[in-house]
């Protein structure tokens, strides 16, 4: 997983990473902690791809690097 890349875009949407987990509906340290970790499931990859949103390149890139 590319958690830089990530990040990046997190901040490029202009969003955080607080609002990304309450938009995909797990507790804001549950999230810090799969960010540090790389261990989002298929269905958060997802979840996190369309708030972002993220293109399907920008989603492979991310998330099966």
């Amino acid at each position: 997983m590319n958690i830089q890349k990530l990040k990046g875009l997190i901040v490029e949407r202009e969003t955080t990473q607080e609002n990304v987990a309450h938009e995909i509906g797990i507790d804001r340290t549950t999230f810090y902690r799969k960010m540090k970790n790389g261990s989002f499931t298929v269905k958060e990859a997802k979840m996190i791809a369309n708030v972002l949103p993220l293109s399907k390149d920008e989603a492979i890139e991310i998330f099966f690097n």
